[in-house]
């Protein structure tokens, strides 16, 4: 027991949907209130349409028998998709709120960094704010005096250091505040997803700073959507499903288990259907499924690269839409946008979507991703205007390697490069006769470095 740092046993939190609070009254709405309950039992008696009542609260389990260890020194990486529950349990970790049932047991000091800037007075300087959020943060004064110059230096604020926040921009809010918790010094720190904003250098800076914390033995949970991050610094991941543990172990496991589909993991689905959804009817606009079609549009059960490829997506309306554009989007799993199409503006063609089933066909005739796992996403959106469904859901897509050259190499992974590009060699050699003596020959290369 004296190595565990965390202990989660059984660990729920169940919430009530439309359950309204009660708000202070005065007699006049007392008042009121009963007159309206006459009016709505009277209401019953001519049916529902009479009724003034709201549909009765309902149970929502945010998470449900969570069970898992964490080690002192253990970094681990908190995944899943949105809604499985993982800020709510590092909520109830750092004592923010109380579990429905189960218990968690944390032995240690805890720093969370659930949401940068909490505390800030945008009335009070940048000096002033470090002070009073170090404190609201746990640490105390001799601690502050001690890392105020990292702090500063950290943020890059000092030009501005005793200026109010309010002043500030939020890019330099999110600096100072992120700064001062990262200054922190607990044996368990708890990080959730707090790098999602913030420009590219600032990001990586953050990166760099939790690896340090990371690298000095202290125990570290880490949430986040950027499964690079988290096969980088974490050497175990929990997968939360619907509020349950649906995987705990090595981090490699459990990032192929996540980016897995379930229906693919249960063998039921054939390789070639990338995406299915049951049919939502109180959705207006529903991607139903992807499917990959070889050039006799047969479904494609493994994809190579160089190979000929069609994305069928096929979707659902409720109602009519005069112009809609249709995107397509492959990423790695570092996030890195290898491709992205869309019928706007790339064809210049409006797509109206009519009510019922329809589905639309991106081919690509030589794919051009080296082998390796990618993110694929697809999407319906009005041009400017608004995204008519998720832009973020994503399935996993694998791509195979092939000896396209034969040169009895497959084309290397994508940890080395994203594309391969066809194209040719010349390599030449002095002649006494004729000059110059050159030889071509068809040859590979990865044209993106990442």
């Amino acid at each position: 027991m004296s190595n565990i740092a965390l202990q989660v046993e059984g660990l729920g939190k169940k919430y009530r949907i439309g359950e309204r609070r009660e708000a202070y009254k005065t007699l006049r709405d007392g008042v009121a209130s009963v007159a309206a309950d006459s009016v709505s039992r009277l209401g019953h008696l001519f049916g529902r349409n009479g009724s003034l009542t709201s549909a009765a609260p309902t149970d929502y389990w945010a998470l449900r028998d969570v069970s898992f260890d964490v080690k002192h020194g253990e970094v681990v990486g908190i995944i899943g998709k949105n809604g499985a529950g993982k800020s709510t349990l590092l909520k109830i970790l750092s004592r923010i709120t109380e579990p429905t049932e189960g218990r968690a047991r944390v032995f240690g000091r805890v720093g969370s960094l659930l949401e940068v800037g909490t505390g800030f007075h945008p009335e009070l300087t940048g000096r002033e704010n470090i002070y009073m959020n170090g404190a609201i943060l746990g640490m105390s004064r001799a601690d502050i005096d001690r890392k105020f110059d990292e702090i500063v230096a950290f943020a890059e604020v000092d030009t501005y250091l005793d200026t109010p926040v309010k002043r500030y921009s939020s890019g330099m809010q999110l600096r100072l505040g992120f700064a001062v918790a990262a200054h922190m010094e607990p044996e368990i720190l708890i990080v959730d997803e707090v790098l999602a904003v913030g420009d590219a250098q600032f990001q990586k800076k953050c990166m760099g700073k939790i690896g340090d914390v990371a690298r000095g033995g202290r125990t570290v949970l880490f949430v986040s959507h950027n499964i690079a991050a988290v096969q980088h610094l974490c050497s175990v991941a929990v997968l939360l499903s619907n509020g349950r543990v649906a995987e705990i172990g090595s981090t490699a496991n459990v990032v192929r288990q996540y980016l897995t589909p379930k229906d693919r993991r249960s063998g039921r689905a054939t390789p070639s259907i990338l995406y299915s959804e049951e049919s939502n009817e109180e959705l207006n606009y529903q991607i139903l499924q992807i499917v990959m079609l070889d050039d006799s549009d047969q479904p494609l059960d493994a994809l190579h690269t160089w190979d000929y490829v069609k994305f069928r997506i096929e979707f659902r309306a409720n109602k009519r839409t005069p112009s809609c554009s249709i995107d397509l989007q492959v990423a790695s799993t570092d996030g890195i946008r290898a491709i992205w199409c869309s019928t706007q503006p790339d064809s210049n063609i409006p797509v109206a979507i009519e009510p019922g089933r329809s589905y639309v066909e991106c081919t690509f005739p030589q794919w051009p991703l080296a082998c390796g796992t990618y993110l694929l996403s697809a999407a319906l959106a009005i041009p400017n205007q608004e995204w008519l469904t998720p832009s973020d859901n994503f399935v996993p897509l694998e791509v195979m390697g092939r000896d396209v050259f034969q040169s009895g190499r497959t084309v290397p992974s994508v940890t080395r490069a994203l594309i391969a590009a066809r194209h040719t060699w010349s390599v030449g050699s002095p002649s006494a006769t004729s000059g110059v003596t050159s030889r071509s020959r068809e040859v590979q290369l990865l044209e993106i470095q990442k």
